[in-house]
């Protein structure tokens, strides 16, 4: 058998079970709520930890944790959450700005994009996680380029047009070929300058190299 728990045994008054059998019963409440009522109405049914942990599916410290906030504060317990301990100082709205700004600057030499790491360690004694939420809240992805295409050609939109019409209406027994007349060399730079990128809208880049 094992060994009995240590701990005061929970006497439930008609008001407590009331209060708890209405949580438990009521569609609106908070599952964690549910489940924190089941525990103390099947301890103070008389069923033990072992049996208290199978009907609910709980783990032992679980059932403990409820059990003791039930003894120390009642049902009023189980619908309050721990008080967490204070972490890091919530970031200044200039800090916010100065990391917007700097994502939104060209990248260090060499790098093709900021990095997160990049982006904390310029700023000092930022972590990688406050300038990931701080970028996710204001729309900013440095790792995300999108490409596009816009002819000089003076005669583009003819061109477009006759294209789309052969996908609308091909002719019959039609062969279509896309011919690269340079494939042997390397493309080394972008035909127009990236347009930065801005809250909302990765950096942008034209669709075509530039080569040499």
């Amino acid at each position: 058998m094992g060994r009995k728990s240590t701990r005061q045994e929970i006497e439930l008054s008609d008001g407590d079970r009331e209060r708890l059998e209405g949580i438990v019963n009521n569609p609106k409440s908070l599952q964690k709520h549910v489940w924190r009522a089941r525990i103390v109405l099947a301890l103070g049914s008389g069923r033990g930890l072992a049996e208290t942990m199978r009907r609910t599916g709980m783990s032992k410290p679980t059932v403990w944790r409820w059990w003791d906030r039930f003894l120390a504060e009642g049902v009023d317990g189980l619908l309050r959450d721990a008080t967490r301990p204070p972490g890091r100082k919530p970031v200044s709205e200039d800090r916010v700005k100065a990391v917007v700004a700097l994502a939104m600057s060209p990248p260090p030499e060499h790098a093709r994009h900021w990095t997160l790491k990049a982006l904390a360690e310029e700023m000092g004694d930022m972590v990688i996680s406050t300038v990931r939420n701080i970028l996710l809240r204001h729309g900013l992805r440095p790792h995300q380029v999108k490409t596009f295409k816009v002819s000089r050609d003076p005669r583009f939109e003819i061109k477009v047009r006759d294209v789309v019409g052969l996908y609308v209406d091909p002719p019959d027994h039609a062969v279509v070929l896309s011919v690269d007349e340079k494939t042997q060399i390397q493309a080394l730079g972008r035909t127009q300058r990236p347009l930065p990128m801005k809250p909302g809208h990765a950096e942008t880049r034209t669709h075509d190299c530039r080569r040499n």
